[in-house]
């Protein structure tokens, strides 16, 4: 049996299309953040199981909150705008139905396509996750960019998981600005220190990181406009971070 588990905030848009992806899953689970559209609607319309609960900026612990509810042996996470191809389901049903006992997670490849371009390239290009794992076989840690810590053996699955973040770059500074907020809090609760220099470093090496040296030019325009948003995106953690160590002085 497998249990897939999805986080949402007010994503009407996209909650429709990525429980279609997962009709094949015996159980479908939606931890909602207090949606104020039609988000619980359409899930519940789809046959998923929704639980509302605050996430209180944790994404780990609303994620941990999914896996005490699943039932399943396997457990399957999967953002809203994100699909499941044909290739991928056929690969995870054969490797979950073959109950190989040596693996007891795998990691999914997955393509970004941002502003109608697949971003080949850049921190995205080569992104892999840890998204299918038995049941009990660990937790997730970390406020934001969480991780998902199983004991045991884990291999990388052939096919990918497609994803369609950000429809537009307003879309994506809103989203930029709220997981700036969970990080320089976490940051700053773990006493790390900031100070001009890393402010400025910081955001010149995540562009060069994203458009030189893993190829970002290569995707054109979008490639550029996501180096450009990822090095703001550090800019604003540590500018918030300083921040909070002025006030707190």
């Amino acid at each position: 049996m497998i249990s897939a588990i999805i986080l949402t905030k007010n994503e009407e848009k996209n909650i429709g299309e990525c429980l279609n992806s997962i009709s094949w899953c015996d159980e479908k689970i939606v931890i909602d953040d207090h949606s104020q559209d039609k988000t619980v609607e359409i899930a519940k319309k789809k046959g998923a199981k929704v639980y509302s609960r605050l996430m209180n900026n944790d994404f780990s612990e609303q994620r941990n909150y999914g896996l005490e509810k699943a039932k399943g042996d396997w457990i399957f996470f999967i953002d809203a705008d994100e699909r499941v191809s044909s290739a991928l389901w056929y690969e995870i049903m054969q490797h979950t139905s073959e109950s190989i006992d040596d693996y007891v997670g795998f990691y999914i490849k997955r393509q970004d396509t941002m502003w109608g371009k697949v971003l080949k390239h850049g921190e995205t290009g080569n992104i892999v996750l840890l998204r299918l794992a038995r049941k009990g076989a660990g937790k997730w840690v970390g406020r934001v960019h969480e991780k998902w810590n199983v004991s045991g053996k884990t291999i990388l699955l052939r096919n990918q998981l497609d994803h369609f973040p950000h429809s537009t770059v307003a879309e994506f500074l809103r989203e930029i600005n709220f997981y700036t907020d969970i990080r320089a809090e976490e940051l700053f609760k773990k006493k790390t220190k900031v100070n001009w220099v890393s402010i400025l470093a910081y955001p010149k090496g995540k562009f060069i990181l994203n458009y030189f040296l893993k190829a970002g030019f290569r995707d054109g325009l979008p490639g550029f406009v996501f180096a450009m948003l990822m090095s703001f995106h550090s800019f604003l953690v540590r500018s918030k971070l300083w921040l909070m160590w002025q006030k707190n002085s």
